[in-house]
């Protein structure tokens, strides 16, 4: 696979990426077993129990995971066509996955802003 190429994967492999990271880690759909979760990362018996939990709390934790499943599903590999692409490509996708997810985050943060300066100024 050619250089180009890799790197449109990269690009284009890290949204659907971020796409599931975001939406078990923060969407109203997975709200239960994330508050489960958080509980129990907060409430577990041992380190292992409770960082496990934690994990499906924080997306760039969460997002880790996510890569590694996607790899595997792809075959993606960056730069290097053994072992080692995989594991820049994971870094590399975990990396632009979790840039997509702070974009998105500020433009939420920002539409949100908007909305409330909107709603203030019409009660004016």
């Amino acid at each position: 696979m050619t250089i180009v190429l890799q790197t449109a994967w990269l690009f284009l492999l890290a949204i659907p990426i971020a796409s599931v990271a975001r939406t078990v880690t923060n969407e109203e759909i997975f709200r239960e077993p994330r508050e489960y979760c958080s509980k129990r990362c907060k409430n577990g018996k041992t380190l292992l129990e409770r960082k496990f939990f934690y994990v499906f709390t924080c997306e760039y934790c969460f997002s880790h995971y996510v890569t590694v499943i996607f790899i595997f599903l792809t075959d993606y590999k960056l730069l290097v066509n053994d072992w080692r692409g995989y594991i820049i490509g994971g870094f590399a996708l975990v990396w632009i996955a979790n840039f997509y997810m702070s974009v998105f985050n500020l433009l939420r943060q920002d539409i949100k802003k908007e909305k409330i300066e909107i709603e203030f100024m019409e009660k004016k």
